[in-house]
């Protein structure tokens, strides 16, 4: 197995409300407006929205509508792109779970939920490097 990941399918109570909100962020979809599943490209792999009832059947799983243990990040270039990626998310409708500030490992961080509760942490770490697609590299 090669050390990568391809898909994360987030499970939402309402896709609509789901897809507005991550929508309202400015990601865009293929996806028609009936569609059962909803697919963003982000960089070099693929976020889904799926109804959570689904989604825990299809994995084989009981949903005991608790956070699941996962934490979602999007890594970001300066502390001022952390402020302006809470802001947006703010705009769209997001809880802010953690506003940004220093954090205990150097560098600068926030955490917002969206509509269904999963937890995004945006942060910059000054010793990853990211390149113009978005990726993240780890240091030497």
């Amino acid at each position: 197995m090669e050390q990568r990941v391809s898909l994360v399918t987030l499970g939402v109570s309402d896709l609509s409300r789901a897809r507005a909100f991550y929508e309202a962020l400015g990601w865009t979809t293929g996806a028609a407006p009936d569609d059962d599943v909803v697919f963003f490209q982000t960089g070099g792999m693929i976020v889904a929205l799926w109804d959570r009832a689904r989604l825990a059947e299809d994995s084989g799983v009981e949903d005991g509508r608790g956070w699941g243990g996962v934490t979602l990040a999007y890594n970001v270039r300066s502390p001022g792109e952390v402020d302006a990626v809470v802001e947006e998310a703010r705009a769209a409708g997001a809880t802010i779970a953690r506003e940004p500030a220093p954090t205990f490992w150097g560098g600068y961080s926030a955490v917002f939920l969206d509509p269904d509760g999963h937890p995004w942490e945006v942060a910059h770490n000054p010793h990853w490097r990211i390149g113009a697609d978005g990726s993240v590299t780890l240091p030497d």
